[in-house]
């Protein structure tokens, strides 16, 4: 590596779109600078399908896209951040391509031209064995929409928004559409028929899987990052949907050896509660789902958890936590697995049973399915997770005895990866695939005992945390990742972070929102209780702070909730849409928002409102102190009200100035930050420190230093609805470690044992440095 190492103090997140590229990015820098970050942190920089605002579609072959800047726009950039001391981390998708129009896919319009004898058939996971080398498509509604098909004067098959290119000497003007269908290597079929001839990213048909396992398949895919790297051009990447790999600990040695040892390396991937990151990636670490958890939960108030689910099944009639939510999580899991991902189960059958041909297949493929819909860590197959695994197969065989020769085989196959290596990594990306779509996607709109915990890396069924233990995690990570990224907010979650912070709060008043929710129902009374319940908790944390919704934030609403039934599918979905449940929704939905309804809604939000902007900038805070490096989303240095993408994805006004609550906040971290690398940085100390008094459990406070001796401390509100004056604060009192400390942001002087309300005054966060 040439030039300057950029050590990591935090990130910030920038959505490229054709209406913000490379070159608008420059514009930004200095603005970056102020704020303090260390790495701008890019969104997909490859060519990608016609009209990608995301680019996760991108498109073969791998080049920089012209949409934003070329090559020169991103060596521009890249030369303008590194005048300014700012280093660049780019976000790449080794799992998928885009697909969706062919003609912009050099390599997917060659298999679909001549099927398996394209030299690219291999660079994709097809499955073609049970419909004899014919690729299935499953783009159709229904099986008589073949009926529209027609031929452009390409000859190419069309088919509404499909347009797919036909073999040669397949086609001539005049034929029937249906005929030249036949001839095809595809065969267009019934998105609900179950039959896919290819691996898809998740259950997204535009996107098609590419097995990066084949050496060939990863040089055409890296070839435009290793000439980024040999001229110096990049300082870090983030690998997008690690776990859809076959084989992410071979992928991520192979991309460490082109990165070198001292360019940062950041994987997406959720980690199930109490797993741990597998040591043996040659990572810094994750993209921080599993921080943004740890925070989140530290700031839900356990016992209003508890009486929000009191409050959710007396109005639903359904539970919302507990044994019930995990029953209720595992059947989902094996409807998608049944209705969406038939293929992969199926595939991983066959591989087991090969090896295994004395059990009787349909008892193998039980025992796979019960183990994809019920393991205990997000994917089993990394190296140092054998004893979950087997633990996880021995409890389901001693709770399914009927299904405990089928489970042997699986107990087997992790035992001897070698054997079975391709068997355990068709489950291990299967497993992943049903979880992001039966609990991510569906599930977290089909509950909805406290919305803000139905979030990317937390689990419902866990919405709090106690001290000990989100101290014991961090120390860990000080530990064994300090250089792991820490999120409140991305491209994909499903709430921003200020919306999170906020509806947390409602688990501190339970029984007011109760009472309001009471009033609210009597005077709009809900179509669907589910349906509405949740989005009720949405608009609330979206509410202006002060006045009433306006036409563009009504607007967003209405397309969030149609998103939000739709996946929910509860009384709508995407492929079977009601018209009359989504419109009676929305008449309700639109009642809240004037007259006495939208009174009830101001007035709860006037009681919560301003403990969830204390509470976010103590998040913030932890977010960028905690062990890791943080991750700041466009936009989140100031009050931001995004929902769900594309709402999260909006274009970001950052001419705004930084002189803004959260902006001050980050400011001050990130300065702290950089004048104590030490104490931050591998190597570093994180320690909590004590606090006594009656309302302890309002603060948390802690030191960073090295070698034991601490350089900063931190103390941060919690829970802070009623840790709002001067008396509740001063029954608070934090042991400050030896010596004489400074606050960085007002300079204040402090020593010894001193109340909270003393150090902390009104503020959510103080920031001391030893003096």
């Amino acid at each position: 590596m040439t030039g300057t190492r950029i050590d990591p103090v935090a990130t910030y997140r920038v959505q490229l779109t054709p209406e913000f590229t490379f070159a608008e990015v420059v514009g930004i820098l200095d603005h970056l600078r102020s704020l303090g970050v260390s790495h701008l942190y890019l969104s997909p920089i490859l060519a990608a399908m016609p009209g990608s605002t995301h680019g996760y579609d991108w498109s073969p072959p791998a080049r920089i896209s012209e949409v934003l800047g070329g090559p020169d726009g991103f060596r521009l950039l890249r030369e303008h951040a590194r005048a300014v001391g700012i280093g660049v981390i780019l976000d790449i998708v080794p799992n998928h391509v885009g697909i969706a129009d062919p003609d912009h896919n050099q390599w997917w319009s060659d298999v679909l031209t001549h099927g398996l004898e394209s030299p690219y058939a291999g660079y994709f996971d097809l499955d073609t064995a049970a419909t004899d080398g014919l690729i299935s498509l499953p783009y159709l509604g229904r099986a008589d929409d073949l009926a529209d098909l027609s031929l452009d004067d390409r000859g190419r098959l069309v088919l509404g928004d499909i347009v797919l290119p036909t073999a040669p000497g397949t086609v001539a003007p005049g034929d029937d559409p249906n005929a030249v269908h036949r001839l095809q290597h595809y065969r267009l079929v019934p998105h609900d028929s179950r039959r896919v001839g290819y691996r898809r990213f998740l259950a997204v048909n535009e996107l098609a899987a590419l097995r990066q396992e084949i050496p060939e398949v990863y040089d055409a895919t890296h070839a435009w990052l290793r000439e980024l790297i040999a001229d110096d051009l990049v300082d870090g990447v983030r690998v997008d949907h690690v776990d859809g790999l076959r084989d992410p600990v071979g992928y991520l040695r192979r991309l460490r050896a082109d990165l070198g040892d001292e360019r940062l390396l950041y994987i997406e991937k959720g980690l199930a509660i109490g797993e741990r990151l597998d040591p043996v990636l040659p990572v810094q670490g994750t993209t921080g789902y599993d921080q943004l958890q740890l925070i989140e939960s530290v700031f839900t108030a356990p016992t209003g958890a508890i009486e929000l689910e009191e409050t959710f099944r007396a109005l639903s009639g359904r539970a919302g936590d507990g044994d019930v939510l995990g029953a209720r999580a595992r059947e989902l899991r094996q409807m998608v697995l049944v209705d969406f991902f038939p293929d992969r189960i199926q595939r991983a059958t066959d591989l087991l049973s090969a090896q295994a041909p004395q059990v009787p297949a349909p008892l193998i493929h039980q025992a796979a399915s019960l183990l994809i819909c019920s393991a205990s860590v997000a994917r089993a197959d990394y190296p140092s997770l054998l004893g979950t695994i087997t633990a996880d197969i021995a409890r389901l065989a001693d709770e399914n005895p009927t299904q405990r020769e089928g489970l042997a085989v699986l107990d087997t196959a992790y035992r001897e990866p070698q054997r079975f290596g391709e068997a355990i990594a068709r489950i291990g990306e299967a497993a992943v695939a049903v979880y992001a779509k039966a609990i991510e996607d569906i599930g977290y709109h089909r509950t909805a005992r406290l919305v803000s915990s139905q979030e990317l890396g937390c689990i419902p069924l866990v919405p709090s945390i106690n001290r000990a233990d989100f101290f014991h995690r961090n120390t860990c990570r000080a530990a064994d990742w300090p250089q792991a990224m820490s999120a409140l907010s991305t491209h994909d979650t499903k709430r921003g972070e200020d919306v999170r912070a906020r509806i947390a709060v409602i688990a501190q008043t339970p029984q007011r929102w109760r009472m309001f929710v009471a009033e609210l129902w009597a005077l709009a009374p809900p179509p669907d209780t589910v349906v509405c319940y949740f989005l009720l908790q949405n608009v609330v944390g979206v509410w202006p702070a002060d006045g009433r919704p306006d036409a563009t934030l009504a607007r967003r609403l209405a397309d969030y909730a149609r998103k939000a039934m739709r996946e929910g599918g509860l009384v709508s979905s995407w492929t079977a849409v009601d018209d009359a449940a989504e419109a009676a929704v929305q008449d309700w939905l639109a009642r809240l928002l004037t007259g006495p309804a939208a009174d009830l809604v101001a007035g709860f939000v006037a009681l919560i409102a301003s403990a969830g902007r204390t509470e976010s900038l103590s998040r913030k805070a932890l977010s960028l102190l905690l062990p890791g490096v943080g991750d700041i989303y466009q936009g989140t240095q100031w009050w931001e009200d995004s929902l769900t993408d594309p709402d999260n994805r909006r274009p970001v006004d950052h001419d705004r100035s930084l002189d803004h609550p959260k902006a001050r906040i980050i400011q001050t971290c990130l300065t702290v930050r950089r004048r104590h690398p030490g104490a931050f940085g591998p190597g570093g100390d994180f320690r909590y420190v004590p606090v006594r008094g009656t309302t302890t459990s309002h603060v948390i406070c802690f030191s960073r230093g090295r070698d034991d001796v601490a350089d900063v401390v931190v103390a941060a509100v919690r829970l802070a609805l009623m840790f709002d004056t001067a008396g509740a604060r001063s029954e608070a009192l934090i042991s400050l470690p030896p010596g004489r400390w400074v606050d960085a942001a007002s300079g204040a002087e402090f020593t010894g044992e001193i109340g909270a309300d003393v150090l902390l005054a009104d503020r959510a966060v103080a920031v001391l440095e030893r003096a």
